[in-house]
């Protein structure tokens, strides 16, 4: 393992308790380790955002701005050199296939003892990969599901911000501000949104996401488009 002293994560998740235990886990493994903290998701983007090399993500699944699968796929398609761990409470195992399939390097569940999270933490470090040892990652979606996930894996970083703010029913306007950018621009990421999805509507793609990330998005997209 290289100098501990060089090493920076993010731990990413909205309460403050599991990120001290998570930070506890950390700073029992590596000494001198740079530990930054995030309660919502743009603070993870922020954060990203700042430039430096972050050597590790620990990622909630759900926190305030992102729900499911979604921050996953933001983060490896927009900063794809970074590992991500997610850290969940949900550790049935198609969540976790779908999670490492979209790029995780590992999930940790948060019923897990602080020194097998430092040993899952460390190979992660060193390169490797860690999930729980009695899920089966070999067990395949569907293949209705399979096609959507590589549907998904076409939408570039943006789109998928577009497509995350769709699922809290957020208007073209409204994600407009929120992404700093012109409501034209929004319009065009939607439409692109449609097309690789294969569907027609802006509801119909919160539902099509919904179907991979296990119910966890809202459907309650307005009927914008």
């Amino acid at each position: 393992m290289k100098d501990v002293a060089q090493y920076r994560l993010i731990i990413a998740d909205d309460h403050p308790l599991f990120r001290g235990a998570l930070r506890e886990a950390v700073v029992g493994l590596l000494d001198g380790v740079d530990i930054l903290e995030a309660g919502t998701f743009d603070d993870v983007v922020a954060l990203l955002d700042k430039g430096g090399d972050i050597d590790l993500v620990t990622l909630d699944l759900s926190m305030p701005g992102v729900r499911g699968f979604s921050g996953l796929m933001y983060i490896r398609a927009q900063y794809p050199s970074v590992p991500v761990i997610v850290v969940s409470a949900n550790d049935d195992p198609a969540a976790i296939r779908r999670c490492m399939e979209f790029g995780a390097s590992g999930f940790i569940p948060k019923t897990l003892s602080v020194e097998a999270m430092r040993a899952a933490i460390s190979r992660i470090l060193n390169g490797g990969v860690w999930t729980p040892a009695d899920v089966d990652l070999s067990a395949g979606s569907d293949a209705e599901s399979a096609a959507l996930m590589a549907r998904m894996a076409t939408l570039t970083p943006q789109q998928v911000r577009v497509l995350m703010m769709l699922s809290e029913g957020l208007l073209n306007k409204q994600i407009a501000y929120q992404l700093s950018v012109a409501e034209a621009t929004v319009k065009a990421h939607v439409s692109a949104i449609l097309q690789k999805l294969g569907v027609e509507s802006r509801t119909q793609a919160v539902i099509a996401a919904a179907k991979i990330e296990n119910g966890q998005w809202s459907q309650g997209a307005g009927a914008e488009s």
